[in-house]
């Protein structure tokens, strides 16, 4: 048969005002170290024992002593109290200043454009966080998943979130090797594409995205086809760089790539402009001072070549 551990309102009323009779034996001095009167410590007291069904303490005019009852209900409810009272006071440490474990679920492309910059010196500045970081180009329920926020580009974000700028807004761009560009032409046209391997992702849904363009003012999408599909940037810029055909990924991710020239851009006068990267999270009247100085920290960053600016 199932038990019912559901916790009764007003459970744990009168415990403190026990455990201070039974450790100075006196109603009177329990009730100066709680600032309450010696007849509000009785009637806590005497509501505790009709709760429980027996008498905790034998009374006398000039002393008082635990029942066997009260005995083991102190033995084992002072230890208890203790540690409920530590849960409380961890609880309330972590409420009030940078500490503990900030979990944030990130895609991988961002982890070295975005984040490598920052964790070393966050975690310097903050040595009582310690930093999770979950790679991953699936978009999980933070709450669910235990995690304090989320990083991800703008058009990914639940309106519900609560979001935070952390990268300007940038163009997605079709990039390819130049050893693919030599045995392929060059797209001039987004029509063109038909005729070229494309390198796909597919979405945390399971759906495969079109690619996306801005054609003078109007936006298109483009199905496009090609010998491979991975669900994040890093693989599929992988397979650019080895000649497997066109990816279409975010201009910060392939900006030192094209540099060096490994990547070649194309396309560049079709590319549409995505928000940005942002951090979200579930509520703002939620947030631990762990998250808000992850975010403070971010910020003061920003200005010092954040990714897309």
């Amino acid at each position: 048969m199932k038990q019912n551990f559901t916790v009764r309102q007003g459970a744990l009323d009168g415990v403190e005002a026990f455990l201070s009779v039974a450790q100075h034996r006196s109603f009177r001095r329990a009730a100066g170290e709680l600032g309450v009167t010696p007849s509000a410590i009785s009637q806590a007291i005497r509501t505790l024992e009709m709760r429980i069904g027996a008498a905790l303490f034998i009374r006398t005019t000039r002393s008082v002593g635990l029942t066997e009852a009260g005995d083991r209900f102190l033995s084992r409810a002072k230890p208890a109290f203790e540690e409920l009272i530590a849960a409380s006071q961890d609880a309330r440490d972590l409420g009030q200043r940078p500490a503990g474990l900030l979990r944030l679920s990130v895609p991988r492309a961002v982890v070295p454009i975005l984040l490598e910059p920052l964790i070393a010196s966050f975690c310097q500045t903050y040595p009582e966080i310690q930093v999770e970081i979950a790679a991953s180009g699936e978009l999980v329920d933070l709450a669910a998943e235990g995690f304090d926020a989320g990083i991800r580009m703008g058009q990914f974000i639940a309106p519900d979130m609560v979001a935070v700028r952390l990268a300007a807004s940038f163009p997605l761009v079709v990039v390819g090797s130049p050893r693919y560009l030599d045995r392929c032409r060059q797209p001039e046209r987004i029509d063109d594409l038909r005729h070229h391997a494309c390198l796909r992702m597919r979405r945390s849904s399971g759906s495969i995205a079109p690619w996306s363009f801005m054609d003078g003012n109007q936006a298109v999408e483009a199905i496009v086809s090609g010998p491979l599909i991975a669900n994040d940037f890093p693989t599929i810029v992988g397979a650019a760089i080895e000649g497997l055909g066109l990816a279409q990924v975010p201009r910060p991710i392939v900006a030192g790539l094209a540099k060096a020239g490994k990547l070649v851009e194309v396309l560049a006068s079709f590319a549409p402009t995505t928000p940005g990267v942002f951090l979200y999270y579930p509520d703002r009247r939620q947030m631990m001072p762990k998250l808000r100085a992850f975010i403070d920290h971010v910020k003061s960053h920003a200005g010092r070549g954040a990714p897309g600016s």
